[in-house]
């Protein structure tokens, strides 16, 4: 840790006086004056943007979407502080699974937001998460200090990107200055209970050649007991234009985090004690690389052509002892140490490509754009688990005992082969009119070896399946800055590998299992009113079909498709400026006023467990789906004067289920039963003078006891409580 502060300060001094020596020497030859202070102003507005109907080789016309424009937001960005990020997107359903912001788990519309695996991941364009058909959970996200926007597109995004019923969640990085040839930027922030976290970037043009790079390091003893982490990351992008036409860009990305986790709690201990842990020997670790070989031609001022290459070589590894919260880990007199730990090992080896091409062409005195795609991808996943691991504290992957002569309790091979193709067409009717109609086409293949237990033989599973979906879209402006739209669009979640394979030796997996399938519909009225006004209202209606589960048959597991859930609602976003509307030259600064709130009205329509489907007392027909709250509000408000900003953010979420069958009595060991609602204030101030920062926030200002998240495993069974109060400074320089 002292060295990680030590080599962070030298470079960003070395940095500091590199970037002034010609004035420093100037200074040291002269009598000192004081100077009055210039303050830079750093506007606020604009926090929240949309997509351009046709940009680059993608078409965004009649979809739901929200651009977050990061470098305009007063938020703690250096634990990626979802609550503020997204205060300005409707709908947005948040776990917190720490205090570290190290996994960020989002949602809308009532999906799960378990490691955002509902999304379709990406960094600049290309996947990052595990593996996106068998295991699509995002256990890296990008420092958000390097990151210049965010984008989300809703469920219309199924059909250009990926088949997911959440749609886009895309981390667009920074790129080098195209005005200089060097220029660096600098962040250090210290918090509560040891919070460290150290931004640092370099980018710049030199001839044809674009750069950036940077170096982030978190870490922090957490805000509960045992919930240490460390976290390290590197990136680096290199872009080259051979020409006005062609340009090839590189992206690397590797980042290592080791994070102890304090484990849940049961709901006694929660309101006795939340910040108490009694876990202490369970950590996760994650070794990440991506990867990412990108070509664009622009072939004519209507033609482009773009092809990716990337790349997943990655790792999620646990130890920890993994009993029911209500079960303490205690010394064990009979073997005269703790109890063995269990040790779980992934490896993630993925390969794809993807081929992107637009064309805009005339057709009846109209212009009309067509996107087409073709997408080929393998991945592999080595699945070890349940080893017999140390009866230690520390972090310690190493195999102690073998089970009929063999290291894991499980053992498995998992691979998919994909292959996609897509075409989508906006039809432009008139100056006003668009209509957009699409289709998917999805060849997967599935395959499993090995064996789940090491007393039984192997077994080898596959599946195959092709999907054909099929999307329209329409939008009429009203405005120049206003327009009505519509989308609806088909959507489908593989068979996940947890799927394929049985959870014990006597469960059974339906050899006629399907993936879960369904769709999206949303329309809304979204805009700006001249410069003060910025509003998105709209409805969905979502159907998920084929939801996966097990129920019993002949007395045995039986896992197949066992139902179907609705979720149908409204999201609202509004943003107003009042000062504005009177005028663009205010004295005394600028207030923003904005409000995010979504009604989501989730249940189960159909329920295909022929053993209990008349009983009401067992029977999950009808009732809520869990994880989703009914109402999501977020309110902002900001002041700005000059380079001086502060914002103050209250999040507010309703009670929510975290069963099908909707328990509201929490169980002993804490994994099931109902979480109450919550609201969490949080405000940060920002200062700007000339090319420095200054940063202060205070995150949960009230202290608020609260939770968002239930677990059955990692990051360890029971309630998860989330962070009371903290507070950050950072410092930062941008030369």
């Amino acid at each position: 840790m002292k060295k990680i502060h030590l080599i962070s300060g030298i470079l960003i001094n070395s940095a500091i006086l590199i970037s002034q020596n010609n004035q420093l020497q100037d200074t040291l030859k002269s009598v000192i004056q004081l100077k009055e202070v210039e303050v830079e102003s750093k506007s606020i507005r604009n926090q929240i943007s949309r997509l351009q109907d046709v940009e680059n080789v993608y078409i965004h016309t009649a979809k739901k979407n929200d651009v977050i424009n990061l470098s305009k937001f007063d938020a703690d960005l250096s634990i990626n502080n979802t609550r503020q990020v997204f205060s300005k997107v409707a709908g947005i359903n948040i776990w917190e699974n720490d205090g570290s912001g190290i996994q960020i788990g989002v949602a809308t519309r009532g999906l799960s937001p378990n490691r955002s695996w509902e999304f379709n991941v990406r960094q600049n364009g290309y996947d990052i998460a595990a593996e996106l058909f068998g295991y699509p959970e995002a256990y890296f996200n990008p420092p958000l200090e390097a990151v210049e926007k965010i984008v989300l597109i809703r469920g219309g995004a199924s059909l250009q990107y990926g088949p997911q019923f959440g749609g886009l969640l895309n981390y667009i990085i920074k790129r080098g200055s195209p005005n200089k040839s060097v220029e660096l930027e600098s962040y250090q922030t210290y918090g509560s209970y040891n919070l460290f976290n150290s931004f640092n970037a370099i980018g710049g043009t030199i001839g044809k050649l674009s750069y950036y790079a940077y170096f982030h390091h978190r870490s922090a003893e957490g805000w509960r007991q045992n919930s240490r982490y460390y976290i390290n990351t590197g990136y680096i992008s290199l872009e080259y234009a051979i020409n006005s036409k062609n340009k090839i860009t590189f992206d690397y990305t590797k980042m290592n985090y080791l994070n102890q986790q304090a484990g849940g709690l049961t709901d006694s201990l929660f309101y006795l004690n939340h910040k108490k842990s009694i876990r202490s020997r369970n950590w996760f670790n994650v070794p990440w690389n991506v990867m990412d070989l990108n070509y664009n031609y622009k072939i004519s001022d209507n033609s482009i052509l773009d092809v990716k290459l990337f790349g997943n070589f990655s790792e999620r590894n646990s130890v920890g002892f993994l009993t029911p919260i209500n079960i303490p880990d205690t010394f064990n007199t009979t073997i005269n140490s703790f109890n063995h730990r269990q040790v779980d090992r992934d490896q993630y080896n993925n390969l794809g490509t993807e081929l992107r091409y637009l064309q805009k062409y005339k057709l009846f005195n109209q212009q009309h754009s067509l996107a087409l795609g073709v997408r080929a991808y393998k991945g592999r996943t080595l699945r070890r688990q349940k080893g017999i691991g140390s009866s230690g504290f520390d972090f310690d992957l190493n195999i102690c005992q073998l089970q009929n002569d063999k290291k894991w309790g499980r053992d498995l091979e998992l691979q998919t082969l994909n292959y996609a193709f897509f075409l989508e067409n906006s039809f432009n009717i008139g100056p006003k009119w668009s209509i957009v109609p699409g289709i998917r086409y999805e060849v997967i293949h599935s395959f499993a070896d090995g064996y789940i237990n090491p007393s039984n033989g192997n077994i080898s599973l596959e599946l195959k399946r092709n999907v054909l979906l099929f999307g329209i879209g329409s939008q009429y402006k009203i405005t120049s800055t206003t327009n009505f739209y519509a989308n609806f669009s088909q959507a489908y979640r593989p068979v996940l590998f947890s799927d394929l394979t049985p959870p014990s030796t006597t469960a059974i997996i339906d050899p006629d299992l399907k993936d879960a399938s369904g769709f999206t519909l949303d329309g809304g009225y979204r805009g700006n009113i001249q410069d003060f006004l910025t509003f998105d209202l709209s409805i969905f209606y979502l159907i998920y079909d084929n939801r996966i589960g097990t129920i019993k048959k002949d007395g045995v597991d039986f896992r197949t498709n066992i139902g179907t859930s609705e979720s149908k609602g409204v999201e609202t976003f509004i943003e107003i400026d009042p000062i504005r509307y009177f005028t663009k030259n205010s004295p005394i600064g600028y207030i923003t006023l904005s409000a995010a709130y979504s009604y989501i009205n989730a249940v189960y329509t159909k329920w295909n467990n022929p053993n209990i489907i008349n009983d009401p007392k067992k029977s999950i027909l009808g009732k809520k789906v869990e994880y989703a709250p009914e109402n999501i509000e977020r309110y902002s408000i900001s002041y700005q004067y000059k380079g001086f900003s502060i914002t103050g953010t209250l999040s507010k979420v309703s009670d929510f289920y975290t069963d099908a069958a909707n328990t509201i009595e929490p169980s002993k060991s804490a994994t099931t039963g109902i979480i109450k609602g919550y609201q969490v204030i949080d405000v940060t101030s920002s200062l700007n003078i000339k090319q420095y920062t200054l940063k202060f926030g205070i995150n949960n200002l009230l202290d608020e006891k609260y939770a968002t998240r239930r677990a059955g495993g990692y990051p360890g069974p029971g309630l998860i409580p989330g962070n009371g109060r903290t507070l950050f400074i950072t410092v930062g320089a941008k030369f």
